[in-house]
């Protein structure tokens, strides 16, 4: 009898602990990192940025920068302040510059931008313009299987998947850390893709850095979904059962 039931046990711990370490740890595999990957975000329709220009003489600059304009928070506190106005790429991928018209800034990284519009402005206009470039609505949706699921602003120029993860509390037990689907539109075209975090090679692809607006979506997986299907209540019977096994086991030793 107690030889049936040490069985019976030795199964159900089996069962319950199949799952491997492999399929658990991060950047698992073998494998080499390239040191020299770059990656720089691309501007995007949509995107908002704030753009100023400066010069030695402050007069010369002003006309070739939006308007600032005056705004005052609820409480009658805050006293009123400036908002410098940003501007909002097309989706033709143009900004309409104060001075020089219509600027082509769609698919060009910050820096291009930045010397794009400094060499229309030398061109005549300003002889020594300081052009600063900044992107304000970077942000990243996750979804799925992680602690904390959200939208997240993204204060600098990139973000990294394990960042996005990380901001995001890291994922559940539940999620499939080898299928991670990454969707990201580009020139108004959405790509599909999965990502396999526990490879070390990853962090080689192209997809390692985020894009601003991409949504990760971390899949469930067999035993969330197997627990989804049957319901709460077959996972108390199998624990009840456990308990049940383990007190015969020591009742009948």
């Amino acid at each position: 009898m107690n030889k049936h039931i040490y069985s019976l046990l030795l199964v159900f711990i089996t069962l319950v602990s199949c799952t491997s370490p492999s399929k658990m740890v991060y950047l698992n595999s073998s494998g080499s990192l390239d040191a020299n990957v770059k990656f720089e975000t691309t501007l995007q329709p949509d995107d908002q940025l704030l753009i100023i220009v400066s010069s030695e003489n402050p007069e010369v600059a002003s006309p070739y920068n939006l308007k600032t304009v005056a705004f005052q928070g609820n409480s009658e506190n805050v006293i009123a302040q400036e908002r410098n106005q940003a501007y909002v790429v097309d989706q033709e991928g143009n900004i309409e510059f104060p001075m020089l018209g219509t600027i082509k800034v769609g698919g060009l990284t910050r820096i291009e931008t930045t010397n794009k519009i400094k060499a229309l402005l030398k061109n005549g206009h300003i002889s020594d313009p300081i052009v600063n470039v900044r992107l304000l609505n970077f942000k990243v949706s996750v979804l799925g299987e992680v602690a904390k699921p959200g939208v997240f602003s993204i204060s600098g120029e990139r973000v990294t998947l394990v960042e996005a993860l990380a901001l995001a509390g890291d994922l559940t037990i539940y999620g499939k850390r080898n299928s991670i689907l990454l969707i990201r539109e580009k020139n108004g075209v959405k790509t599909y893709e999965k990502i396999d975090i526990t490879k070390t090679d990853f962090i080689n692809s192209k997809n390692y850095y985020l894009s601003q607006n991409d949504v990760i979506y971390v899949e469930p997986n067999k035993t969330k979904v197997n627990s989804s299907a049957v319901g709460p209540n077959l996972t108390i019977g199998i624990s009840a059962l456990s308990l049940v096994v383990t007190i015969l086991a020591l009742t009948l030793k």
